[in-house]
């Protein structure tokens, strides 16, 4: 059962300076021809009506730069097509500044329970830097009208390691994030990707970012300072008070199926993994056509399971269950990867209990490097077969 739907919408009023995300500047007569594109491939992917979903997740772009038309649009088809009444969680992207009493109310009508804002950095310059358009001030009435309309499920997104940014000035941002007292936090340290204008200035020679020694540091302040605020680390970059974990994320973590719709989102159904197309034009066309803008089907057999199994699971701080895992798969983890884990162990990166294989402190800091001794062969799953004989 596909317990999960993610929708994209690749609309913004600005480019941000490092984003790689599939985004268009927002046209309005682009974003209404894109709306009908959407429902004509969520109509032809989905079959009737009120499909029962525990999360939905709208991420971006930057669904509120949709005007209220638009907004309305959009949330009435997902209620059409899935029953957000008895949805767990139900999350929109927003930035600080896109909203209006107007839209906040039209999110608590249609039952969107949770919303995640980019806040990135508490610096006005550095937002400027950043090719942000909100500012401080934003964030504050941002929250507020959310919290008026009842919506007080809130996370906040940060970005650290940003150009010129030390260890003492993100521990400031840190310490004006948690002073809203929110249930929810991700931090993320800067990816300079390429066709951006960071990954163009870096190229130039004219992008300088923090040591990594340095990046260490903030990301220890991180953790500390969440930790201090009661606020629970439960994966790699997410922090959370108690019971306000994103359901949405952890269904990629655990590893279990969902929808992918809109320009260039990917989809986990059983067996493969789709790829829509990802310039807008071209979605449009196809979506329009027969409600099939896949651009690439990937076969996703026991092998590439199992892979992702143990990268996606031990990003959670709990890590890899191994009971969920031989209930998968019929046979105990150590089976397959006793010599990688003994291997983690020594080198102080993995713990090995009786529930669960997880990372350590420093194992998190070289996750990369984790995950590659997971990769397997054609030949490790053979020995296994032959093993259960």
């Amino acid at each position: 059962m596909i317990q999960s739907v993610y929708i994209h919408i690749p609309f913004c009023h600005h480019i941000c300076h490092y984003c790689d995300f599939t985004k268009f500047f927002y046209n309005e007569q682009m974003a209404t021809d894109y709306l009908d594109a959407l429902s004509n491939e969520i109509h032809t992917q989905v079959e009737g009506k009120k499909n029962p979903v525990r999360t939905i997740f709208i991420g971006g772009g930057t669904p509120t730069s949709l005007n209220h038309t638009q907004l309305k649009t959009l949330l009435a088809l997902i209620a059409e097509k899935f029953d957000v009444s008895n949805c767990e969680e139900y999350t929109i992207e927003a930035n600080p500044g896109d909203f209006d009493e107007e839209k906040a109310k039209l999110l608590k009508e249609y039952g969107v329970n949770r919303v995640s804002l980019g806040v990135q950095v508490f610096d006005d310059n550095m937002l400027k830097e950043l090719g942000r358009a909100h500012r401080i001030e934003d964030v504050y009435k941002t929250v507020e009208l959310l919290k008026q309309q009842d919506l007080t499920n809130i996370s906040l997104d940060l970005i650290y390691s940003l150009p010129k940014q030390s260890a003492e000035h993100f521990e400031k941002t840190v310490t004006e994030a948690l002073s809203f007292d929110l249930p929810h936090y991700s931090a993320y340290s800067l990816q300079i990707e390429p066709k951006t204008i960071f990954y163009n200035r870096y190229k130039k020679g004219q992008l300088h970012r923090p040591t990594q020694e340095e990046e260490v540091k903030m990301y220890d302040i991180l953790k500390r300072k969440m930790k201090e605020a009661g606020v629970q680390q439960y994966e790699i970059s997410n922090f959370s008070k108690e019971g306000f974990e994103s359901k949405h994320n952890l269904t990629y973590w655990n590893n279990d199926y969902y929808y992918g719709f809109g320009a260039g989102a990917s989809g986990y159904l059983p067996g493969k993994r789709t790829i829509n197309m990802k310039p807008i034009p071209a979605y449009i066309k196809q979506a329009m056509e027969d409600g099939n803008p896949t651009l690439k089907i990937e076969t996703i057999g026991l092998k590439e399971q199992i892979e992702e199994e143990l990268f996606l699971g031990l990003r959670k701080l709990s890590g890899v269950d191994k009971q969920e895992f031989l209930s998968k798969f019929a046979f105990p983890i150590e089976l397959l990867y006793k010599n990688q884990i003994d291997y983690l162990i020594q080198k102080g990166w993995l713990v090995n209990d009786e529930k669960s294989i997880h990372l350590t402190d420093e194992g998190v800091l070289f996750g990369n490097e984790v995950f590659e001794h997971f990769l397997l062969e054609d030949e490790d799953l053979e020995a296994i077969a032959l093993t259960k004989k």
